[in-house]
């Protein structure tokens, strides 16, 4: 990202207004691009044509490989990909956009644009422009070829000359001088571009007359007289001339399209995007209505809402909100929400189409971690359903003044700009393949050649599910004594304690236990930063802590001490000054808790800190090293796989892309170390590291506008990552045959949480969420849950996901790569399904193993 200084700003702008031409030559060079033969272009000026295909008219092929061409229109800036084996075309924008009835001013516009670009003005306020009204209808688009593809350079605004370049001013003697060098009708114009001011003996620039025509002849009058800019300067210091001029709204920006196998992909290079230093540019928008399906389509957007959800064309939904969400959730140095989101967040960069037997599946590429993904459905602004990408490049906060008992607010604005490229794949499918179940079947094959899954041979093989218990050490609570108050650690659980619960687990046949305990060290669960590791008394010791892990190996249970490093909860090692990330404010970013009863963060109570990203690779060094004092075989993540967070601290800003590049860096040297690593939530970038994930995403967020969801999340990762969603216990099912079935349909493990001691001793302390975790009350249901759950995952273990299907209302059925499926029917009433009858609120399997 450059910012154009005024001086290069305007130097730029003559060279940038250019509009690509074509040449009767084309280069016949071949290259090598993942395994698919493409044909290149060697990088010029000029743009070639060289294939042609009448269902793109007026387009021009410019890339081709052995499965796709490329197709660009020099006019307006759209591309087409047609795939050679189906004959399907995909359009970057509907080619039937003019006749669209609903959509009129803007809106119409932005049907025929590539790039929207979102730009605060000195106000911080929110303008936007896009690449058809304020780069292509002033022809300000130039198009060369780049290895494998094309590329678009885009200029918004127009830097055309105005009478602000005609000097102000002109003396009697300059006005003869020029006139003597001109013809009459050059002359007359000059004469009616100045008018006389006899007071001052100067002849003053007639504004009001410079238009159009008239502006054109007076500007080439001046430059056939031979008027210079030397002769400007000796007319500025002789009638004491001011020469500022308003500096034109000029932005840039390009898009490369290049072909890669079976996918088109588009870049916005960072590098390539200009703005004015006054004018920042906040959001990038991409191919906003790529693949859009018209009102009289069928066919699915998918958006990866929690575990995923689809919304049907044309749904009539258009008095709800439109679909916008932020990947990997939101930033906590930049969200202000009072009220707790109950929404599920994006693990996924990813989203995509179905559309009439074809599909397309976008894969975020780069710019993943400040990315939103839109969706709407034809009907509101136009008549058109559409999913797209947009990007963070400038975050915005405002900075409270206060002078002479008066208050005024001033945006503040990000340091840098993002430290990253725009880059989305989009890859086609079709056939069988052309489907929700296709769409995950290619993400996980793409992840898998990206390493961006475990390795399979790395997986322990086991035939039983995992039954995920949370035990909760201890807490702080605040007690009184002779009525002074002082605050202590409560014990809920020990770690004799914990041995004795896992035998009671094991002795009522619960197997592949797997125990993430929190609340060990340091202060409880609640506990300071890890820049030191002391297991505290209350729940055994150190050497408590070793004789559980010894007692857990003997078991085979598999033991994650929990532990969080991007919140600093308490501790007098914790400088908010030095430590916590700040916001744009220049403030350290805080953490209220949240009032259960009001749904709202509660100010009065002591608040959390975000730790810095740039001291999470320390505070991992530090735990490592003390668990392998420990002997501790795993870890557990409360927070580094689920959230992601800036530090806007001024001359040492860490970006949202870069913050994720840390918490990569700490997560390779606990891989490194050979520790299992369990991880709450599983933000995509996390899943090459874990084993386990807790808090998967098991539902969509349900907003009005989806219309269902599908376990998008659970067919990439199965048979890779085992998982489980949050604690039954703690979780919102009232009736458990739900949650068993929801469990069976998501090929997911059981989860509860739990402590040791009586549920009363969570009462008046800040932890009083935890209402209902006393073992005891549980643990025969649990073990009746996990038989139940077992008895039918136990066979696919191990196993990938490869289909899931919605039979009719509340059926569904899923099927793994052994051949063994499973049928669950939600409704309160019988399903009939292939001959089969399904009780209410039961299921079927069934199905060959191989």
């Amino acid at each position: 990202m450059r910012l154009a200084s005024k001086a290069l700003l305007i130097a730029c702008c003559a060279v940038l207004i250019l509009v690509a031409g074509c040449s009767d030559s084309a280069s016949d060079n071949t290259t090598q691009e993942s395994g698919s033969a493409v044909t290149a272009f060697t990088p010029g000026k000029e743009l070639n044509a060289y294939f042609t295909d009448a269902r793109v008219a007026n387009m021009k092929g410019v890339a081709e490989n052995d499965r796709l061409r490329l197709f660009v229109d020099e006019a307006s800036g759209a591309v087409a990909v047609l795939n050679k084996n189906t004959g399907a075309i995909w359009y970057s924008n509907p080619p039937e956009r003019e006749s669209d009835s609903l959509a009129s001013g803007v809106n119409k516009d932005l049907l025929s644009s590539q790039i929207k670009m979102d730009f605060y003005n000195n106000l911080g306020q929110i303008s936007s422009i896009n690449t058809y009204t304020d780069s292509v209808v002033h022809k300000q688009i130039k198009f060369e070829p780049i290895p494998n593809g094309v590329r678009a350079s885009y200029q918004f605004g127009s830097a055309v000359k105005s009478f602000e370049d005609m000097p102000p001013m002109l003396s009697k003697a300059r006005l003869e001088e020029l006139s003597s060098k001109l013809s009459k009708t050059e002359q007359r114009a000059l004469n009616i571009s100045y008018k006389e001011d006899t007071e001052k003996s100067v002849y003053v620039r007639n504004d009001s007359a410079l238009q159009g025509i008239q502006l054109d002849r007076a500007l080439k009058a001046l430059k056939t007289a031979g008027y210079t800019e030397e002769d400007l300067m000796k007319d500025a210091a002789e009638l004491n001339m001011d020469l500022t001029k308003p500096e034109p709204r000029i932005f840039q920006a390009s898009i490369e399209y290049t072909l890669d196998a079976d996918s088109l992909v588009a870049k916005i290079p960072v590098s390539s995007i200009y703005y004015p230093e006054e004018y920042p540019v906040n959001m990038v928008s991409m191919l906003s209505f790529f693949g859009a399906g018209g009102s009289d389509a069928e066919g699915s957007i998918f958006v990866p809402d929690g575990s995923g959800a689809l919304i049907r064309f044309n749904n009539g939904k258009t008095k709800y909100p439109a679909y916008q969400q932020l990947v990997y959730g939101s930033d906590q140095t930049v969200d202000r929400t009072e009220d707790p989101s109950r929404e599920q967040e994006v693990r996924l960069p990813v989203f995509g189409m179905v559309r009439e037997g074809e599909a397309f599946l976008g894969i975020i590429e780069e710019g993943a971690a400040v990315a939103t993904i839109n969706a709407d459905v034809a009907g509101r602004l136009n008549g058109y359903n559409y999913v797209y990408p947009s990007f963070y490049v400038i975050n915005k906060d405002e900075v409270t003044l206060f002078a002479n008992e008066q208050q005024r607010s001033l945006p503040k604005f990000q340091e840098h700009p993002m430290k990253t490229d725009y880059t989305v794949r989009y890859a086609f499918l079709s056939g069988k393949e052309a489907t929700i179940t296709g769409m995950a079947k290619y993400y996980q094959q793409y992840l898998l050649k990206k390493n961006g899954l475990p390795k399979p041979e790395t997986k322990p093989e086991t035939k039983d599910v995992p039954f995920y218990l949370q035990l909760v050490g201890s807490i702080t609570k605040k007690k009184h004594f002779a009525g002074i108050p002082y605050t202590t650690l409560e014990s809920l659980t020990t770690f004799d304690q914990a041995q004795s619960i896992v035998t009671q687990a094991q002795q009522r046949d619960i197997r592949n236990l797997k125990v993430k305990f929190a609340g060990w060290f340091n202060g409880g669960l609640d506990h300071e930063v890890p820049d030191h590791v002391s297991v505290d008394k209350a729940v055994g010791g150190s050497k408590g802590f070793k004789d559980f892990a010894s007692f857990a190996e003997e078991k085979g249970v598999s033991f994650f001490p929990d532990a969080a490093f991007l919140v600093a909860n308490s501790g007098e090692s914790f400088d908010e000054s030095d430590d916590a990330s700040r916001t744009l404010r220049d403030e350290p970013a805080m953490l209220f808790p949240i009032n259960l009863a009001l749904n709202r963060r509660d100010r009065s109570k002591e608040p959390s800190f975000v730790v810095s990203p740039r001291l999470v690779g320390q505070y991992v060094d530090t735990m490592l090293e003390s668990l392998r004092d420990y002997k501790a075989s795993g870890i557990s993540l409360r927070d580094m796989t689920d959230s992601l967070n800036s530090d806007y601290r001024e001359n040492k800003q860490i970006d949202r892309v870069e913050s994720q590049g840390l918490s990569t860096q700490a997560l390779g040297k606990l891989l490194g170390d050979k520790l299992e690593i369990m991880g709450n939530g599983g933000n995509a970038f996390t899943l090459p590291y874990l084993t386990d994930i807790t808090d998967a995403p098991m539902s969509n967020s349900r907003f009005k506008l989806e219309d269902e969801e599908v376990p998008f999340y659970q067919m990439v990762i199965h048979g890779y990552i085992d998982y489980t969603g949050t604690p039954f216990n703690l979780s919102t099912y009232n009736n458990v045959r739900q949650y068993v079935l929801k469990c069976l349909e998501y090929g997911a493990g059981v989860y509860f949480e739990w402590i040791h001691e009586p549920n009363f001793k969570v009462n008046d302390t800040d932890n009083d969420r935890l209402y209902a975790v006393n073992y005891e009350l549980w643990i025969d249901q649990a073990a009746e849950i996990y038989k139940e759950v077992n008895g039918v995952l136990g066979s696919v273990q191990g196993q990938r996901m490869i289909s899931h299907e919605k039979l009719s209302e509340g059926v569904f059925k899923t099927v793994y790569e052994n051949g063994s499926y499973v049928i669950v029917n939600y409704n309160r009433s019988q399903a009939q399904v292939d001959g089969k009858t399904i009780e209410a609120e039961s299921y079927v399997s069934g199905g060959e193993q191989s």
